[in-house]
């Protein structure tokens, strides 16, 4: 007789194993399926935690190249990127052995296989050459993404990288190309600038990051052009090729082409949905990407998905972990599950200088007829930043006159991934931009321009 749950999971990345340990917590029998030999999924271990460890590097390596400004004698720091693999390796093992604690106390089954929907109420794992169906009440599909590949330069792991690849290459490239000016492609860029390498970011539209506000764009490509980041917008590859020493690369619009060591195609990712067996309860994808209600249903009511599998979301660590809570609350039956305010959830880019953001950038708030208001703060004024040596950005505020609603907040400078949550619970709180600015913060403090600029956006800022 097949072991029965009230819920399987298929996929241990931030939505899944979120997802497994809600269930835990409120009774459900509950099982979390991974095909790799480990949990954790795509963000702790080809993702979201090993990029964030080997960009910590960078910035303590770029730290000490300046502390001579702090009265600090240390000499050129040389850079190890094989130490800095272990020490990234270390952190991932960490987490990875808190994850299966986690599991163990919340009395989650975690089960290693090839996870495949056979029925409404039937998972089949696939473990090397056996197979075991088991049932379950619902089904949650949390299967994540991969790189996406493009057939003019297909990745071959030695010359021409994608995401996965260039988080175990053992060497710093001379020359690097970043095929894509999106979050991966611009967080390579600038860690591997840390590192040595001589970088060309190449983005076909027309700015950098073109999902957030466009003066963050603008200021970012600046802030890159004094890092020596050659930044080429509006810019199309037209052919690929790999030689003896790395790349050669052609350009629509470009006569000349560009060789280099090696070549990172980050051009986005594409949802992982083949061979879930979706086709065998009905379900149907557009490009791989499955539909869902407000509570993370799909056209089947005890079927689930959260996570990147989901069309027309962000695709984010923390959106799928929230999405995962609010499906496993929803199947529960509880009354504290509430539908995700898409608007409302963060965005973070961990460049140097990083990127936060939350809400409406300014030209999207006009295009929805919104009477818009705009107050910024540069870090160039704020004592904090000026302590850190870390002026370059600043805090931008979109409000609407009417009501004084915070429509959108954008950070570009220092810690701004972790200044944004506070525009978050803001703009969740459903708090007014006078309120916001009303609140006392603390002196000196970074969050003092996220103040700041809320003064700005009434006309009446302090410090600048």
């Amino acid at each position: 007789m097949a072991q029965e749950y009230d819920l399987m999971i298929i996929g241990s990345g931030p939505g899944g194993y979120v997802a497994g340990i809600r269930a835990g917590q409120l009774g459900l029998k509950v099982a979390v399926v991974e095909k790799d030999p480990y949990f954790g999924g795509t963000c702790l271990h080809r993702g979201c935690i090993p990029t964030k460890a080997l960009l910590h590097s960078a910035s303590v390596l770029d730290e000490i190249r300046q502390a001579a400004e702090l009265g600090i004698d240390v000499g050129d720091p040389g850079f190890d990127i094989g130490r800095a693999h272990e020490r990234k390796q270390a952190v991932v093992d960490k987490n990875a052995r808190g994850i299966q604690g986690l599991f163990k106390k919340y009395k989650v089954d975690g089960i290693e296989g090839h996870g495949r929907i056979v029925g409404r109420h039937e998972v089949e794992v696939q473990d090397d050459d056996a197979s075991t169906v088991y049932k379950a009440k619902n089904i949650l599909i949390a299967t994540g993404s991969v790189p996406r590949e493009i057939p003019i330069a297909p990745t071959d792991g030695e010359r021409i990288l994608n995401s996965d690849h260039v988080l175990k290459i053992g060497r710093v490239p001379k020359t690097l190309v970043v095929l894509g000016g999106g979050a991966v492609g611009t967080e390579f860029s600038s860690m591997f600038t840390s590192f040595g390498s001589q970088v060309t970011l190449v983005e076909m539209l027309d700015r950098l990051l073109p999902l957030e506000d466009e003066e963050i764009s603008k200021e970012l490509q600046r802030a890159f052009r004094k890092r020596k980041i050659t930044c080429w917008t509006g810019t199309e590859l037209a052919a690929a090729e790999s030689t003896e020493h790395g790349v050669r690369l052609s350009f629509e619009g470009k006569d000349e082409p560009l060789e280099a060591e090696a070549l990172l195609v980050a051009v986005g990712r594409a949802p992982f949905t083949d061979g879930l067996g979706l086709e065998n309860v009905g379900l149907v994808t557009d490009r791989g990407f499955l539909d869902t209600d407000e509570w993370m249903r799909t056209g089947v009511d005890n079927v689930y998905a959260i996570g990147d599998v989901v069309k027309a979301t962000p695709w984010l660590a923390h959106k799928a972990s929230a999405e995962g809570i609010l499906a496993v609350e929803h199947m529960a039956g509880s009354a504290d599950a509430r539908p995700l305010d898409y608007g409302k959830v963060p965005s973070v880019v961990y460049t140097d200088p990083e990127v936060g953001s939350v809400g409406l950038t300014e030209a999207q708030a006009k295009e929805q007829g919104y009477d818009v208001a705009v107050g910024k703060f540069p870090f160039l004024a704020s004592g904090k930043a000026a302590i850190e040596g870390k002026t370059a950005g600043f805090v931008k505020v979109v409000r609407d006159k009417k009501y004084d609603e915070i429509l959108g907040v954008h950070i570009l400078g220092p810690h701004a991934t972790d200044l944004i949550s506070e525009a978050s619970v803001a703009m969740s709180a459903e708090v007014t931009v006078e309120e916001l600015f009303r609140a006392v913060h603390a002196h000196p403090t970074l969050a003092e321009a996220v103040a700041e600029a809320a003064h700005a956006s009434h006309g009446a800022a302090i410090h600048f």
